[in-house]
């Protein structure tokens, strides 16, 4: 009975959209329609013009997708561009983002547009509260050295 209404009932995935849009016509918007969707600070960001470092990350993006074999992932492009706004041509690409030690390798998805990349890199170590060490507490100042 179970396994009838399994094959029954198919999974339906909630459709991307982005503010209204879905991913087939977000990749086909210009820059500037793009530009009116995002938020005001990359609004701002985006009017002021795109800077050489930034046009040649998605200069390198857009090449990794082009040579690589095609239902693969593309090859990693790494960066130390934290503040880059993430636009709909960088979708599928994979990033490998600075976070002051190491490159954390994401993949961009849909979801993340008008982000900023430096948000899927974390640049420090999460607390693991546990024991407290030496020197941390006054009592821990007469522990034998033995």
């Amino acid at each position: 009975m179970a396994d009838e209404q399994a094959t029954q009932r198919k999974r339906t995935f909630r459709k991307f959209t982005y503010r209204g849009i879905d991913l087939e016509q977000l990749l086909d918007l210009s820059s500037e329609q793009f530009m009116e969707l995002v938020h005001c600070r990359a609004r701002r960001r985006f009017q002021r013009g795109l800077k050489r470092k930034p046009m040649g990350l998605i200069k390198k993006l857009r090449a990794a997708k082009k040579n690589a074999p095609a239902g693969e992932k593309p090859e990693v492009v790494k960066t130390h561009l934290r503040n880059m706004i993430i636009v709909p041509e960088m979708i599928g690409s994979v990033v490998g983002i600075y976070n002051g030690k190491t490159f954390n390798q994401v993949e961009i998805k849909p979801e993340m547009t008008g982000h900023y990349l430096g948000e899927f890199s974390i640049t420090y170590k999460p607390v693991k509260h546990g024991r407290p060490g030496i020197g941390a507490t006054h009592s821990s100042k007469f522990v034998p050295l033995k």
